[in-house]
């Protein structure tokens, strides 16, 4: 009767052993994958963005204006100051400085600006 016992307390549930893996597994794609891939995806379209006259951060934080582009190599020619030009891989490109005149809304100016003078 004991070693009954003792047989059917050793025999667990496989998925009790199983669920804690599962949820770390889990818990690792939504705190660690999944934003490092929307940062990817994000950078990649910055990168596909720019454009020939826009004003650039490279990664290791030069300031400069797309001067050319050559899609085929995938390069740019960045002007850091006036005559002085580098060529570099368009992946590094950390930030584009240049605003669309698409992003901003001159409706919000509008709004922005009666609220100021509401408030005078």
């Amino acid at each position: 009767m004991l070693s009954s016992i003792a047989a059917t307390s050793s025999q667990s549930n496989p998925l009790a052993l199983f669920l804690p893996l599962v949820l770390m597994g889990g818990v690792f794609y939504f705190l660690l994958i999944r934003p490092q891939q929307k940062r990817v995806r994000a950078q990649q379209a910055l990168v596909n963005a720019v454009e020939v006259g826009d004003e650039i951060m490279t990664t290791g934080g030069i300031f400069g204006t797309i001067a050319d582009m050559d899609d085929d190599e995938g390069t740019v020619t960045v002007e850091i100051a006036p005559g002085t030009r580098i060529v570099m891989v368009k992946s590094g490109i950390a930030r584009r400085l240049t605003e669309d005149a698409d992003d901003y809304d001159s409706d919000d100016a509008d709004e922005d600006q009666d609220q100021d003078t509401q408030f005078s």
